[in-house]
């Protein structure tokens, strides 16, 4: 029973917490750059997970691959996907795009999935990647259209959460396939290590890493990394773990509805009724795609 209930709700707060992050990097890039405000939030919760690691006596990996496989995961899915997500908003990227952009996630993972993984979609879960991927369409079509006039988005910001997009995807694959060999608290330190060093390098190359230590900034990094880096990432992993790769990306499209009522109610942010249609197509894909997949055996090394 208890189990039943985690299975329900698990889901549903992972969607909660992760939508955050995109409201977080709203406010967090106005006291300090994209690239050095990430480095230091995934800094701290490197330290923070290695500690937890240690208070409960978890087991390191032991050999070379783990720490060359938890490294590039945490390099795609915490430098570039994290770092992509804040450059776009950065650059004026409304969060509700941002995060829309990213719920594609779902139709590459499905596409991939099968080859990579072993796992098999039913025709009733295509269907319902399609209509989130006709709902990511519709939401980005009125921003796209305007592009050069006021309150069209840039195209080095859609540039930058592209690369977000593919970052997660490659990460997501990553993960299923082979995080499940790798202890949860040290693999995921061992990523936001790793992660750490490539934002510090970007940090120095393109930006002046300076920092406005405001009250408001320290209760967004407080957040960022106790509620995002360490509770829905962790959240994120033991759901991989439990379901499929497509099954779990599929909770990408309902982020974007939720990100658009909280860039709404805290920003004022407004998308035309089209993109609002978008939404709600996108929304009604996961109710298809959320049914049990077919996982096969994955292919060996």
């Amino acid at each position: 029973m208890k189990s039943g209930w985690l299975d329900r709700l698990a889901p549903l707060a992972f969607v909660l917490v992760w939508s955050t992050g995109f409201v977080g990097a709203k406010y967090g890039t106005e006291y300090a750059s994209p690239f050095t405000l990430l480095a230091l939030r995934l800094a701290l919760a490197s330290a923070a997970l290695a500690l937890l690691a240690l208070l409960f006596r978890s087991s390191w990996p032991r050999d070379i691959r783990s720490y060359q496989r938890s490294s590039v995961i945490g390099i795609l899915l915490h430098a570039s996907y994290l770092g992509g997500t804040f450059v776009a908003v950065h650059l004026g990227l409304p969060v509700s795009v941002a995060a829309l952009i990213v719920s594609l996630q779902p139709v590459l993972v499905a596409t991939l999935s099968g080859p990579l993984l072993g796992e098999v979609l039913t025709r009733r879960q295509w269907m319902g990647i399609a209509l989130g991927f006709g709902g990511v369409v519709l939401v980005l079509a009125p921003g796209l259209a305007t592009h050069g006039t006021s309150g069209s988005y840039s195209i080095a910001a859609v540039a930058a959460s592209v690369v977000s997009l593919l970052s997660t995807t490659s990460a997501t694959l990553l993960q299923k396939r082979y995080g499940a060999g790798i202890p949860m608290l040290p693999g995921t330190a061992i990523q936001y290590a790793a992660a750490t060093v490539v934002l510090v390098i970007a940090a120095l190359l393109f930006e002046d890493s300076h920092i406005d230590w405001e009250p408001q900034l320290i209760a967004v990094l407080f957040w960022m990394i106790a509620a995002l880096s360490i509770g829905a990432v962790l959240l994120m992993f033991w759901l991989l773990r439990r379901g499929t790769a497509a099954s779990f990306s599929s909770l990408y499209f309902l982020v974007p509805p939720v990100t658009l009522l909280m860039g709404y109610l805290l920003f004022g942010e407004e998308l035309p009724a089209l993109a609002l249609i978008g939404l709600t197509v996108s929304s009604l894909g996961v109710l298809l795609v959320r049914e049990r997949s077919v996982a096969a055996t994955p292919p060996p090394e």
